[in-house]
């Protein structure tokens, strides 16, 4: 194994009723006045917005909110969100939503104590020196947001997707309730799914030392994933597999399963930001593209993890057999694997191209995805 630091402040408070205590966890950091951020009304219409409201109110917290928060979110969003937590000088930020809110939430916290453009932050400009204390209420499990600092934002003017991360920006508090993901459309569902297999397998399939006990984590967090998946979509209001898909999606990206891991890097999630910024295409459903293609391009660069893959996942022998497996897989469960299917045509890869190429920069590994790579990838997915 590789050394490593592993540092992760955030609290879970994780079961059945716990949004009731919010205002608790927000009265022990000294919280008096929070930025309530949201994205659509279901959280008034189904009764979770009262919940919040009176257990803040019981502690004697008020609250501004901003609604409205989209997913794929975008940077002018964020500002405007910024001036509302500074006009009315909250002291803290609450998400009550998905990853959408919460990667919004860290961007308002960090933007709030930045005396620049938020998005100086995304680009390198500047650091992150400090941040509103940031908590959530989780309606939606994909992202592991809800335990890692790292948020991501569209910038609908450039088309440029980054990311931000820092100590400054883990949550200090996250409620994760899986009742109150049951209403979860079944497309949202099914990308969620792949959203947390592709947090997984990048470091599984990238990493120049990846151990194996690493390895036994990713995989029981894939086949977690996949048998829970298949019991929600037959009955979506099985609690026992609600809550080990939404454990296991905080599991996949809080740090843990790239303990110990060296040399990794992100193809999938740079190819799939470019979807998502020039086509606003739901991320889950990119990655779920974007992997099987990159999986048939990669696979000979680490024949023995995917051989690994094949056989711990699907009880398969050959590396092409178990991509052809996950491939079946995400057409089984109805989340895209073609670019047509997201309504990416091959007279729009020029251009995808030329974002990923940007991406590639960004993400550190512009010497591997070159021009050649990039269509040999994307191609595969038409």
């Amino acid at each position: 194994m590789d050394n490593f630091t592993l540092f992760n402040p955030t609290t879970i408070d994780f079961g059945t009723g716990k949004e009731q205590q919010i205002g608790q966890h927000l009265a022990a950091h000294s919280v008096k006045k929070v930025l309530l951020t949201y994205g659509s009304e279901r959280i008034k219409r189904d009764g979770l917005f009262a919940t919040v409201a009176q257990s803040l109110a019981a502690q004697g917290i008020s609250f501004v909110e901003f609604g409205g928060i989209v997913s794929n979110p975008v940077i002018s969003t964020v500002r405007e969100a910024i001036l509302v937590a500074r006009t009315h000088q909250v002291d803290a930020v609450l998400a009550v939503g998905g990853g959408s809110v919460l990667d919004s939430s860290k961007a308002i916290a960090a933007g709030v104590r930045y005396e620049g453009d938020v998005w100086d932050l995304f680009i390198g400009k500047a650091a992150i020196t400090a941040a509103l204390p940031i908590f959530s209420i989780l309606t939606l499990a994909a992202t592991g947001s809800e335990m890692n600092n790292g948020a991501v934002v569209t910038n609908e003017l450039t088309k440029e997707k980054f990311a931000i991360g820092s100590p400054h920006t883990f949550p200090k508090v996250s409620i994760v309730n899986p009742a109150l993901m049951q209403t979860v459309s079944r497309d949202y569902l099914v990308y969620s799914a792949a959203d947390i297999i592709a947090h997984s397998i990048e470091g599984y399939f990238t990493a120049k030392l990846q151990p194996r006990f690493q390895s036994r984590l990713v995989e029981a967090i894939i086949k977690t994933v996949i048998e829970t998946t298949e019991t929600l979509l037959a009955d979506p209001a099985d609690y026992e597999a609600r809550a080990q898909f939404a454990w296991a999606s905080t599991q996949a990206l809080n740090g843990l399963i790239y303990s110990g891991t060296a040399g990794f890097s992100y193809p999938n999630h740079m190819i799939e930001h470019s979807l998502s910024a020039l086509f606003n295409v739901p991320h889950g459903a990119g990655l779920s593209v974007v992997m099987p293609a990159w999986m048939k391009w990669y696979h000979s660069h680490n024949p023995q993890q995917f051989q690994r893959f094949a056989r711990e996942i699907f009880g398969l022998e050959s590396a092409e057999q178990g991509i052809t497996a996950l491939e079946n897989w995400f057409d089984k469960i109805g989340t895209p694997t073609r670019l047509s299917q997201l309504g990416i045509t091959e007279t729009e890869l020029p251009a995808t191209i030329d974002n990923v190429l940007g991406n590639a920069k960004w993400f550190g590994i512009a010497d591997i995805y070159t021009r050649d790579v990039v269509t040999r990838i994307l191609k595969n997915a038409l």
